[in-house]
């Protein structure tokens, strides 16, 4: 006797004038190919039926509830409809747009907590048209975060994490400018940061005892203060501090040399003190295979490591790569996630 099927993955449509219509419609046409599991689009169906048309896909539509994705996924694309209609406006963002957005984040979180999803991968969003129409949070991660905080009465600490076939990074602050990175810095950040990380990767990647390689903020990891104090002050204690509780956190490193292969082998995940200094080297090892995995939250949240890319909206030359492996690895996780459920 088999179990019963497993709940489907949530996906959100994203900012409609980007790629993030397409690169659904081209995960959903290569899911046998990929072996993809079964999905739901929490979207307009006028608008992902108008994007197919525009490119010329035969992708059939399905208007579903969650619970009904699996018996439709191999012959149409399931989508869960919004009360919000959105517009097909390839390259022109718009502020119309910004309820049915939300509106799909949302959804997607509830429909998770309740486990009517297993996870929730999502496509990129435009944040200068939310916050035209109001939106409140500097970006998607912080939004979900305040989603899991308002269901569950619990606080939530979203880190952001790259994850790629060779490498995974963390960076402890995110979008700072440059030159606000090392005032931002805290020891607590980085002891939190590490934490969640450890956690997680035990938690959902199924990695029992995982290994952190913690970078040095300033080049060669400071030379011993002679390149700023920052590496000695903040950082060496933060991982004093997680060692102490049984974390094998070890550094600080100089980034130039802890990306190499070799290199890689020692760690599981990198945590990096800025924004450029994960993403770069995760990028540029697997740019198409590379997903964004946001830790820290009581659901499981994937989602592509690109852009709206409004510049190729609505011309057919998207790839869907990276949606791809939003997709498996949400699964991926799920399935560990439930494993280890009592």
């Amino acid at each position: 006797m088999t179990g019963p099927a497993p709940s489907p993955l949530a996906l959100t449509i994203g900012e409609p004038a980007g790629i993030g219509p397409e690169v659904l419609l081209g995960a959903w046409l290569a899911r046998e190919a990929q072996g993809l599991p079964s999905f739901y689009v929490l979207g307009d169906p006028a608008l992902i039926a108008a994007r197919a048309r525009r490119l010329a896909l035969d992708v059939p539509l399905v208007e579903v509830s969650p619970e009904d994705t699996a018996a439709h996924f191999a012959t149409a694309l399931p989508v869960v409809p919004l009360e919000n209609r959105l517009a097909d406006t390839p390259g022109t963002p718009s502020g119309a747009n910004a309820a049915g957005v939300v509106e799909a984040i949302a959804r997607a979180v509830e429909d998770t907590l309740s486990g009517r999803a297993a996870a929730i991968v999502t496509c990129p969003i435009a944040k200068k048209a939310l916050y035209d129409a109001g939106f409140q949070y500097p970006g998607h991660t912080e939004y979900l975060g305040h989603l899991a905080e308002e269901a569950t009465g619990r606080p939530a600490t979203p880190i952001m994490m790259l994850a790629g076939p060779d490498l995974r990074t963390v960076p402890v602050t995110v979008h700072h400018a440059l030159n606000e990175v090392a005032g931002s810095l805290t020891r607590q950040a980085i002891e939190t940061a590490g934490e969640i990380v450890a956690r997680d990767l035990a938690e959902r990647f199924g990695i029992p005892s995982p290994r952190l390689a913690v970078s040095g903020l300033n080049p060669h990891a400071g030379e011993g203060g002679a390149m700023g104090r920052e590496d000695i002050d903040i950082i060496a204690p933060a991982i004093a501090a997680l060692r102490e509780k049984g974390i094998d956190a070890f550094g600080p490193l100089p980034a130039d040399t802890m990306f190499h292969a070799a290199a890689r082998r020692n760690y599981d995940a990198a945590l990096c003190m800025y924004h450029d200094q994960a993403l770069i080297p995760v990028k540029t090892l697997a740019f198409d295979d590379t997903v964004n995995v946001t830790l820290g939250l009581p659901f499981i949240r994937t989602s592509p490591d690109h852009g709206t890319a409004f510049d190729i909206a609505g011309k057919g030359i998207a790839r869907p790569d990276s949606l791809i492996a939003a997709i498996k690895l949400a699964r991926r996780l799920a399935d560990n996630a439930e494993k280890r459920a009592p």
